[in-house]
């Protein structure tokens, strides 16, 4: 009898195949990296093969590992890094070029012009989106205009467009499946999040012929079946969300003011703000949340574009340390940060700045500053960003948060979290089991096969948490914010690139 879920978590720098019991204890998991690429500064790529190979690869040593038969799987989900674009040809499923990555800034001149020319607040009313290279529709606009003889391709519908979800349902059915999600859909700014539908007027305004969409539908929803011979078994794909929505289900965060942050190569913090769309403001976004039991929920988002991705470069860039995992055992050599700031725009800031020309650096360095104090820098970093994007988000919604659902690679480390309460004051709350993003494409999954009965029954399934509780004096805590916002505003607008290309 099936008795498990699996769960393809297709990330920035690698794809995670995680097999979980209808209980929502982890079976298997298995993981895979892959290179990025950075053609010029500021541009970010990856090979859609590499991603698509790397996710197939992981799944089938998911079931060896799991040890377990194809057949015990009852339901597939799917959750995927968002924003980033892939086109390829209908007939032979062959990419046009690399796939352009969420984090990729090379469109910032053409949302600057959208802007100049009054055309941000129409795309925010009707996406919930501000006018930013972080989206798919200046991506695609820029394949169509860059590669030759495309567009006219594109018209004759000879072109297909997917965000990373649909790249994988496209070859997971052998070519069947051209189909996408609302949380997916709604992180393109083609999607309009009142009607649900793709916005004619839009699609008009960035000249994307709409033959090269897919199709939408609910994220618990029916997609269609993998194709044994890609898979291994033919399998219902019945549960489809971006990382960030999908994280918010997994946390449980079913009603509305349940809210998480999730620190994986960016961080992400997600308010449910329920059935209505609440205009956002200083900086946040308003986009779709996961379907919940046949109704739309909506949520408020604060986007940090470098989160644990700051980890990966002080140990491939600067070499400070070997492995991920070793990052806080070295911060805590150093007792505090010893006046050293690492603000890590490598791609710009995100929430609550907007500003796709800030770029990072390190402040505070004297001669008494050593590897220790950079680790611990680049640790404390991320809860910083996570700390100005909760200020904003109280702002917004005019409420205290008093506590925060944590999850993601980097909510494995305890000095992080226990910083992280430290300069908010409130609550940190990690789950037994942090594969939160996993295990909501999971719980998706299951409830679109009558694997469960309602959310009620899945929020019975939670574990456990591990809480963290700050212990530090205000008087403290005011000192090392201060410290923050001045390193921050010295890394703001400095477009040195754009000026002497």
């Amino acid at each position: 009898m099936a008795q498990y879920i699996m769960s393809l978590d297709q990330g920035t720098t690698g794809s995670r195949c995680i097999i979980f019991s209808l209980d929502g204890a982890l079976k298997a998991a298995q993981s895979m990296e892959y290179p990025l690429f950075y053609p010029r500064p500021g541009w970010v790529e990856q090979d859609p093969y590499d991603i698509l190979t790397s996710q197939l690869s992981v799944a089938k040593k998911a079931v060896e590992t799991a040890e377990i038969e194809w057949s015990e799987i009852a339901a597939l989900g799917i959750t995927n890094q968002r924003e980033t674009t892939i086109l390829w040809d209908r007939k032979t499923g062959k990419p046009v070029s690399n796939a352009i990555v969420w984090q990729c800034r090379r469109t910032a001149e053409d949302c600057a012009k959208l802007k100049e020319n009054g055309l941000e607040a129409t795309i925010r009313q009707k996406t919930g989106l501000l006018c930013d290279p972080y989206f798919s529709a200046t991506k695609i606009k820029w394949l169509l205009d860059n590669i030759e003889g495309l567009r006219q391709r594109a018209q004759r519908g000879e072109i297909l467009f997917g965000t990373v979800d649909t790249w994988l349902i496209w070859n997971l059915s052998g070519g069947k499946i051209h189909a996408t999600d609302y949380t997916n859909a709604s992180r393109t700014m083609l999607f309009n999040i009142h009607t649900l539908s793709w916005d004619e007027e839009l699609l008009r305004l960035f000249d994307i012929p709409p033959e090269i969409l897919p199709t939408v539908q609910p994220s618990c929803s029916f997609f269609g079946m993998t194709d044994a011979s890609v898979l291994g078994a033919a399998l219902p794909i019945s549960g489809v969300a971006g990382d960030q929505q999908a994280a918010l289900f997994g946390q449980c965060c079913f009603e509305e003011g349940e809210l998480k942050n999730t620190y994986g190569t960016g961080g992400f913090l997600l308010m449910n703000t329920g059935t209505s769309p609440v205009n956002a403001s200083g900086g946040l976004l308003t986009t779709v949340a996961c379907d919940v039991e046949g109704k739309v929920h909506y949520a408020l988002e604060g986007s940090i574009f470098i989160c644990g991705a700051v980890i990966q470069w002080i140990r491939d860039g600067l070499g400070l340390i070997s492995s991920a995992s070793e990052s806080e055992e070295v911060a805590k050599v150093a007792p505090d940060n010893g006046g050293v700031y690492l603000v890590p725009a490598f791609v710009g800031l995100g929430a609550p700045y907007w500003d796709p020309y800030a770029r990072g650096a390190i402040f505070g360095l004297t001669r008494s500053s050593n590897k220790h104090h950079i680790v611990r820098a680049a640790i404390e970093s991320m809860a910083y960003q996570t700390y100005e994007v909760i200020s904003a988000m109280e702002s917004a919604c005019g409420i205290k948060i008093s506590s925060l659902k944590v999850d993601g690679g980097a909510a494995k480390n305890d000095l992080l979290l226990q910083f992280q309460s430290d300069i908010l004051d409130i609550e940190v709350v990690r789950p037994y089991c942090f594969e939160t993003t996993a295990l909501g494409a999971a719980y998706l999954a299951g409830l679109a096969t009558g694997l469960y009965k309602n959310t009620e029954e899945i929020r019975m399934l939670a574990q456990k948490s591990n809480i963290f509780r700050s212990n530090m004096s205000d008087v403290d805590r005011k000192k090392l914010i201060a410290g923050w916002h001045n390193a921050v505003h010295r890394t703001l607008n400095y477009d040195i690139y754009e000026k002497t290309d």
